[in-house]
């Protein structure tokens, strides 16, 4: 299952682990990606959400 945000499509960042002696090593970074029940199209549905888009209210939640 992918690491992705089905409202915003965040997914992963990559980059380089530096060490104490300037080795570098490339990286991934992952979203903080939650399974939530959300209301979607008037129905109950789990979907994968950021933590950055439920902070910001972009989707209503189901109860």
């Amino acid at each position: 299952m992918s690491n992705r945000c089905s409202v915003c499509g965040k997914d992963f960042q990559s980059g380089n682990l530096v060490s104490h002696s300037n080795i570098k090593t490339h990286r991934r970074w992952k979203a903080n990606i939650r399974t939530v029940k959300a209301i979607v199209n008037g129905a109950s549905k789990r979907i994968r959400v950021c933590t950055r888009c439920l902070r910001s209210n972009k989707i209503q939640r189901a109860v």
